[in-house]
């Protein structure tokens, strides 16, 4: 028999808080994890970045989850992502945690708001910042069934999870090996213990901050006739028009990506939030693209609230080169390396499609 309970009526919902940032006794030298919510796209959650210390959890509204918690983030753009808790850790306002209980088994609670993702971001209310609260959480019905079902459903998804997360740690590992061959061929691009010839980053690429676009011409779903349209934060939308066709490296000028590169190619717009950087014709854009990723431009940005990268820091930016058969050099491994992730990737694609298959099945009585 599935019985269908309010999470309130089954477990408890904590949520985090904040120490002051100004008194360094609530940081300096803690040992208590303190996650926020982006910390949550781990999925299965292993580390933090973060710590407290005893003074910053007495003296805040934050509270100690147990192992085996599930969190459910808040707001902004992670509204509605869900981890699961492998350590005893704290968290910040915008992570509410579902605490263990005798009724529901974890890993099935963890998984079935998984499946539901899009129903509470669809619920979710403010435009800009959308948000739930910790009464809509408390509120959730959820299915379910005796402990042993749960368990065996729960079992069945791991399974599935396991190995679209292998192949996920696989396509990450062809990331580090591009990243090395770079570092080994031509070391540090901040510290240039090589000692290669330095140039300003202006005199050898072409850099221009992309054009403003209105939201309505930008289209949430695209279609042939429609070309993609990059921001500040990456990928935007899909627009009617292109302003530039090639390949170029893009870098993020304002937002949360601040400072962000990607290499992009074909038909695109890009708009005012982002710089489009492409190198002079005797350069190499994918050997580009690694340098500038790997010098993380993120720390010339300016302005707190709103990070923001000025076009002139980076024209001026000091940077090495090295010879053109050189940097073809690389481009090609790097292809070669390309090849293998792509086939990774399509082994993903597949992985996610039985994970969320499942997924789905799992919470429709079609699993037995």
């Amino acid at each position: 028999m599935i019985e269908q309970l309010k999470i309130k009526d089954f477990a408890s919902v904590i949520t985090g808080g904040t120490p002051s940032t100004s008194k360094n006794e609530y940081w300096n030298g803690g040992s208590i994890p303190w996650l926020n919510s982006g910390e949550l796209n781990q999925d299965i959650i292993t580390s933090t970045r973060n710590y407290i210390t005893e003074k910053g959890l007495q003296n805040s509204s934050t509270r100690l989850m147990p192992a085996d918690s599930v969190l459910i983030a808040l707001t902004g753009s992670t509204t509605g992502v869900v981890g699961y808790l492998t350590f005893e850790a704290c968290a910040n306002q915008s992570v509410s945690g579902v605490l263990p209980s005798d009724k529901h088994f974890p890993k099935y609670l963890y998984y079935y708001l998984k499946s539901i993702r899009k129903k509470i971001v669809s619920d979710a209310y403010g435009g800009a910042q959308p948000h739930i609260s910790q009464g809509y959480i408390k509120e959730l019905q959820i299915p379910l069934p005796p402990l042993e079902q749960q368990k065996k459903i729960a079992a069945i998804l791991d399974a599935a999870d396991a190995y679209r997360q292998k192949t996920k740690a696989l396509i990450a590992k062809y990331d580090e090996l591009t990243q090395s061959l770079f570092l080994d061929m031509f070391g540090d691009p901040v510290k240039n213990e090589k000692g290669w010839e330095v140039k300003k980053l202006g005199s050898i690429t072409n850099m221009k901050a992309g054009k403003f676009i209105a939201a309505s011409e930008i289209y949430s779903e695209n279609s042939s006739q429609l070309q993609p349209c990059f921001g500040g934060n990456g990928l935007r939308g899909y627009v009617n028009s292109h302003t530039h066709e090639g390949e170029f490296v893009l870098i993020g000028r304002q937002g949360a990506l601040c400072g962000n590169v990607k290499i992009t190619s074909g038909k695109f717009h890009a708009t005012e939030h982002a710089i489009v950087c492409s190198p002079e014709v005797q350069y190499n854009t994918l050997w580009l693209y690694y340098l500038l990723k790997l010098m993380n431009l993120n720390r010339f940005s300016t302005g707190a609230a709103q990070p923001g990268l000025n076009v002139g820091t980076l024209v001026d930016l000091e940077v090495f080169f090295v010879p053109n058969n050189l940097q073809n050099q690389f481009a090609e491994r790097v292809q070669a390396i390309e090849e293998q992730k792509a086939q990774a990737q399509a082994s993903l694609e597949k992985a996610e499609e039985l994970f969320a298959s499942l997924l789905q099945r799992a919470f429709k009585g079609e699993m037995e």
